[in-house]
């Protein structure tokens, strides 16, 4: 009799075991489908919302963006190894553009291009030689380019790694639980930069910190008389991408920077009628 009560704990334990394990493993993989299956949720910046719903300034002001560079010079890293691609994006004189275009609903600056101004020529002298050869002198000429009174000057001026890490993890009976995060930090820095002088007007730094977190759970076990061996492994890790955390501090700049120009009286919202 207790031979026979033996092999029944022994064998409702191997079973409790067994489903134990398919559960674990059940609901380890689970955030893994959810990824694949589903879209994250749409996230609105609070830095796109606070320009865009600025009020409306007296007067629109005329700015050029020759450049918003990478001044960190930093590149990816993996293992330990420096590749050739940049940690942070190129394209930050894209990013301030569109922020400008979108204070106040297109409200507050006229953005003209300076990026490709070299194409913008050749274009208008086609044009106008286009014209000439066809319509002869009396031909349609073109307007003016505009000229700005303010050039929006800066970069990315650093990237810190690693300023912040962390975690938790536990371990019972070859089960275990972990998780970690890690923080980035990128500041970026934007000055107007008044034409006629040459004075620099405003400057303002902001920085944005990045998040990235990874949790996971594994299984350890042996059974069978310790002559099987099961091991599982589950994870998910989600970082915050660079080059969205680029864009909310560039928004924060040019915001930060109207907020400025307001403080020092350079310009004024709207005066409501009434």
């Amino acid at each position: 009799r207790n031979k026979n009560s033996y092999w029944i704990v022994w064998y409702l334990c191997r079973c409790t075991m067994r489903a134990l394990v398919l559960v674990f493993f059940l609901y380890g993989c689970a955030p893994l489908a959810v990824i694949g299956d589903k879209e994250g949720p749409i996230i609105e910046r609070p830095s796109l919302s606070s320009l865009i719903n600025l009020p409306s300034p007296e007067q629109k002001a005329v700015v050029s963006v020759y450049s918003f560079s990478d001044l960190t010079g930093q590149r990816k890293t993996v293992d330990n190894m420096a590749l050739f691609s940049t940690a942070v994006t190129q394209g930050g004189d894209l990013y301030l553009i569109e922020a400008l275009m979108q204070a106040g609903r297109g409200s507050w600056f006229t953005v003209i291009e300076r990026k490709g101004l070299a194409n913008l020529t050749r274009e208008r002298q086609l044009i106008v030689n286009t014209r000439t050869t066809y319509d002869g002198e009396g031909a349609n000429k073109l307007q003016p380019l505009l000229f700005s009174g303010l050039i929006m000057e800066g970069g990315i001026i650093s990237y810190d790694t690693n300023f912040m890490t962390g975690g938790l993890g536990a371990r019972y009976l070859g089960i275990g639980i972990n998780n970690r995060y890690r923080r980035d930090r990128v500041t970026v820095s934007l000055r107007a930069v008044l034409v006629q002088t040459g004075e620099i007007l405003l400057n303002v730094s902001t920085s944005k910190t990045i998040f990235s977190a990874a949790a996971g759970s594994d299984v350890f076990k042996f059974y069978e008389g310790g002559t099987e061996l099961i091991e599982i492994e589950s994870g998910l890790t989600e970082n915050e991408t660079v080059g969205y955390a680029v864009k909310i501090a560039i928004e924060t700049a040019v915001y930060a920077l109207i907020m400025q120009g307001i403080e020092l009286n350079m310009w004024d919202f709207k005066k409501k009628e009434g």
